[in-house]
């Protein structure tokens, strides 16, 4: 007995074709589901370990100001103490980066980046200690770095070590990544919607369903969870601010091409400095580390509100709490030190840093403007406000994320328009002087780094 031949005929294959894309949609949503509840639970776990970081490092600032309140009433004595202090806890933190976990340095969110494009494999979880610990001891000591960078790597490690625990495929792995990664930024600053920003604009610069969902899920969690413990005020408190005149408009697209100009600076300066810790080859990572840990501690004795990552130098200048004077000698410190803190190899983020900077030179384009113009009735903490999200733009060119990330931290819409002007003109000055993003510039550099731990 013969078999049938098969019948090859449009209709047949088209119900076998019908089949098999049916149950692949299944499979398709069952993963989808399976991807969004593990989100939920990362999420949950990024939002209680980031805000405990938030909280400790609270305490170290706190603990850091009474330190030298007290040295000070010991003069010599004292004063060797706090630099001794800032040193050793430099040195030590930049010791743990060496010796457990090299990705570990810096922001690394260029890391989280070279691994979501597939350039390097992710970390393993001996990070998230490193990080945590490292980002309490460097930011603590008083290095100008921000809170986001280790939040933002912990989260994707976490996610990555859920990921493996699940035994997901990497296609699934990399989405977890990025909303981890998501969440430990919208844990940072209180910020969940640019949380998803950043993740879409700067993480992976486009679009994607699967990564928009499991975000979303990470975020519906890590944020609820993290203000059971930190509060839902915003981070920074903003008087009252009136609506942009039309006469005044311009002024803030000559902010926003200042604004690009400063951040064509900034990124050549930070650059620069890490080239030149690099050339200090007799010199070993630790010590280096330790003098620039030292030299912090030389400001924090003098100026104790110069160091640290500058949340209540921001808070000062949105409400225009200092005269233009103070405000620019600020600004110049504040401008070397983030740069040079960067270089010291430690964990810390930029976000916050570049807050500082951006509101200082918006109160002092506002402070001149009123001047100048008096007939316009200008607020200076106005132009401040919209500094920080220009200053950010120039400086990242990721001009939605800097927008939301000041909307959600000030909880003031006022400026929006304004920013949105100031945005472009800070976006365009770089581009046309074909200044690359930071965080491309410091992918290279990470990938130079990945290369010589595989030559090792």
């Amino acid at each position: 007995m013969t078999d049938k031949p098969a019948v090859d005929h449009p209709a047949v294959n088209y119900a076998v074709d019908y089949k098999d894309d049916h149950r692949q949609i299944a499979d398709e949503r069952r993963g989808l589901l399976g991807l969004a509840a593990t989100a939920f639970v990362v999420g949950a776990v990024i939002g209680c370990v980031g805000a405990i970081f938030r909280l400790l490092l609270a305490h170290a600032d706190r603990l850091r100001d009474a330190t030298i309140i007290w040295a000070h009433g010991h003069a010599v004595w004292g004063f060797l103490f706090v630099v001794g202090a800032c040193a050793v806890a430099t040195l030590v933190a930049a010791w743990m980066v060496r010796q457990f976990s090299p990705h570990a340095s810096g922001s690394g969110i260029p890391h989280v980046e070279a691994v979501l494009h597939g350039e390097i494999p992710p970390a393993s979880f001996r990070l998230v200690p490193v990080k945590f610990v490292g980002g309490l001891l460097a930011i603590g000591s008083g290095l100008a770095l921000g809170r986001e960078g280790p939040t933002v790597q912990i989260g994707a490690s976490i996610a990555v070590f859920a990921a493996r625990v699940g035994r997901l495929c990497w296609a699934d792995a990399r989405v977890l990544l990025a909303a981890g990664a998501g969440a430990g930024l919208a844990t940072a600053f209180n910020a969940p919607i640019a949380g998803l920003v950043f993740v879409l604009e700067e993480l992976v610069e486009r679009f994607e369903h699967r990564i928009a969902v499991a975000t979303l899920a990470a975020l519906a969690t890590a944020l609820p969870v993290a203000r059971l413990l930190l509060g839902d005020a915003p981070d920074f408190q903003v008087g009252s601010l009136n609506y942009a005149s039309a006469e005044s408009v311009p002024l803030f697209f000559v902010l926003g091409a200042i604004a690009g100009l400063l951040a064509v600076a900034y990124n050549r300066t930070l650059l620069a400095c890490i080239v030149a810790r690099d050339r200090f080859g007799r010199l070993t990572v630790e010590l280096r580390a330790g003098l620039i840990g030292a030299s912090v501690g030389i400001l924090a004795w003098f100026a104790p509100d110069m160091v640290g990552g500058g949340d209540q130098i921001t808070q000062r200048a949105l409400i225009g709490f200092e005269g233009p004077a103070i405000v620019a000698f600020a600004f110049l410190i504040r401008f070397a030190l983030g740069a040079v803190s960067y270089a010291a190899g430690t964990p810390g983020g930029l976000f916050a840093p570049l807050l500082v900077l951006g509101a200082q030179s918006g109160l002092l384009f506002g402070a001149a403007c009123r001047s100048i113009f008096p007939a316009l009735a200008i607020q200076p903490q106005a132009f401040a406000l919209v500094g920080m999200a220009a200053f950010f733009a120039g400086v990242v060119r990721a001009p939605v994320t800097g927008i939301v990330l000041v909307l959600e931290m000030t909880g003031n819409v006022t400026m929006l328009l304004p920013m949105l002007g100031a945005c472009f003109a800070a976006m365009l000055v770089p581009m046309l002087l074909r200044d690359p993003p930071i965080y491309d510039s410091l992918r290279e550099h990470t990938l130079r780094l990945e290369r010589k731990i595989g030559q090792r």
